[in-house]
Parts: C-alpha cells; structure tokens; sequence
C-alpha cells in the first residue's frame, strides 16, 4: 500500500451555490398630485419598471382617500400641496388609518423645513420632485423594507442644521407650527388674508391671529415687514 507521502494528492475543490437574492414583491402604488402633466409622467415611467406591478392615481384629497380604499396600494408619493387641501395633513389622516401603508412624501418644497413636518406626519420618506426618477425607486425600495428614505440634498442640508452658518440672517421658520407655515406661504404667494382664510378653510380673525403669532415668532415689527419676508422666501423658490 503507497504511503500518504508516495500518494498523489488531488485537492477536491467543491463549487458552493452562490447565494440568490431574494426577490422583492411588485410593489402597487398611489400617485397623490394635482399637475396632471407631473402625474401622468411619473405614472408612465413606474408602470415600466419591474418592480411595480399596478399604480393607480389621484389628483386630489378626495380623490386620494377613495384610491386608498379601492386600490390598496403598498406605496402612496405623496405631493404637500393638493388643489383641495394639504397634502402634509391627509398623511397626518392616513398614516394611523393605514399602517401597512408607505408613504413618502413628493414635494417641490425646501427640505429643510418640510421634510422633517412629513415624517413627524407619518411619512417613510421626502423626495424633492428635482430629485432624479431613479430616486424614486430607491424610495420605494427603501420604506418598502422598513427604512426611512430622505434625499442626498437633505442629507446635505441635514449637515448644515448641525453646523449653523453663523453669518446667517435669514428668518427661523423650523419654529413654526404647521398652519403657522401654511399661512406664511400663502402670503409669499400673494394672497390676501380673506384667500388664506377660504384656503385653509378658517375664518379671516383665525388667519389674523396667525399673521400675528408670525410676527412674535420671527421678530418681525409689522405686517409689512412680514410679508416682506413672505415674499422674499417665496421668491427663493418655496412656494
């Protein structure tokens, strides 16, 4: 009998299975949006991608809240501004109702100072709409498996919140509530008290009281002064 030593030795090598991914399940998703043009063409390009396999739509509150109950979707893109009502509040309203369901927020509004509103609302995710479509399967991706998906600008913008411009003069408005914001945009935009009040559903004293709570809060000496700032921010495009 040969030796060990006196033996060939052939080295068995044995071929181990690579491990294959676990497919994700096609997703269904909700469009929330009043521009037909945006809605249509976000639309278009999901129903291409592999892994959506329905997307239903809506162009409004009311809208939105029947599509929820007829299509059952896994994922709602949500826009902040809808023609009938607030985007931000009707996630507010959807978030406890329906837990199974993702909702990330599609916006044109400044990070900054919504994207924190949207996920304290219940929200999985903030996308600004100048964000890449390829962003938007990211997002999907994301809170379908449990995380939070914020863009790679309100990861920037994240960074400076930590280390402040201290040269920085522009008004604080992360202090204020919701409906305080809702008003303050709204003048930007031009509106007369009576339109804000018709707007957001509140009588014009309401709308009043608000004007004047804006004005403590961002130390502003008078309506002019505040609306000056309204518009100013409006025209850095946050409207």
């Amino acid at each position: 009998m040969a030796s060990l030593k006196q033996s060939a030795y052939f080295p068995i090598q044995l071929k181990r299975k690579q491990p294959q991914p676990i497919p994700m399940k096609k997703i269904s998703v909700l469009v929330v949006d009043d521009h037909p043009f945006f809605r249509s063409g976000l639309i278009q390009w999901l129903n291409q991608q592999e892994l959506v396999s329905s997307c239903a739509e809506a162009g409004s509150v009311a809208e939105a809240r029947m599509a929820v109950e007829e299509a059952e979707p896994d994922v709602i893109l949500m826009d902040l501004r809808l023609g009938d009502g607030e985007g931000l509040e009707l996630t507010r309203e959807l978030a406890p109702e329906h837990p199974e369901i993702r909702i990330v927020a599609l916006s044109q509004f400044d990070e900054d100072l919504y994207a924190h509103r949207a996920l304290q609302a219940g929200a999985r995710g903030y996308l600004m709409k100048s964000e890449a479509t390829e962003s938007v399967l990211a997002a999907i991706r994301t809170v379908m498996k449990g995380g939070i998906h914020l863009s790679h600008v309100m990861a920037a913008k994240l960074l400076q919140n930590i280390f402040p411009d201290p040269i920085s003069n522009s008004v604080d408005l992360a202090k204020l509530s919701d409906r305080e914001l809702q008003v303050f945009q709204l003048l930007g935009a031009g509106r007369s008290t009576v339109e804000i009040a018709g707007h957001l559903k509140l009588s014009p004293k309401t709308v009043e009281t608000y004007r004047e709570n804006l004005k403590k809060k961002l130390a502003l000496p008078d309506g002019a002064a505040l609306l000056r700032a309204a518009t100013l921010w409006s025209e850095g495009g946050n409207t």
